[in-house]
């Protein structure tokens, strides 16, 4: 069933510059009362190694790593696509603490329930 309050964003891509919009999105939505998913697919699954997040800061932000951590802070369920993992060759791998390895039928179903969905 669809939950038109759910905003599901997905994270495709480890380019420092792309990785802000789905956080700040995320947050945001929290703080409107609507219920934000971020979804890490393919290449964006490497910045959820330890240590990789916080060698990104851009601007005036925060590090991702802190970004990252805001996020589950407040409550955002942060998914981490099982099949990219192993498309990456990652048989075993440690990820920051928090997030969700999930199969990719999730993804479907989180795209067919969420109200809308954002790819970065």
């Amino acid at each position: 069933m669809k939950d038109e309050n759910s905003i599901l964003y997905v994270q495709t891509s480890d380019a420092p510059e792309r990785q802000y919009s789905p956080l700040v999105l995320a947050q945001t939505a929290k703080a409107m009362d609507l219920k934000p998913m971020v979804y890490y697919l393919g290449m964006g699954l490497k910045i959820l190694l330890p240590g990789e997040a916080e060698k990104i800061k851009l601007g005036t932000f925060p590090s991702v790593a802190e970004m990252l951590q805001k996020t589950l802070e407040m409550g955002i369920e942060i998914y981490v696509c099982e099949a990219s993992k192993q498309m990456l060759g990652w048989e075993k791998v440690e990820l920051i603490p928090g997030v969700k390895i999930v199969g990719a039928a999730t993804l479907n179903d989180l795209v067919l329930e969420a109200g809308a969905t954002m790819w970065f």
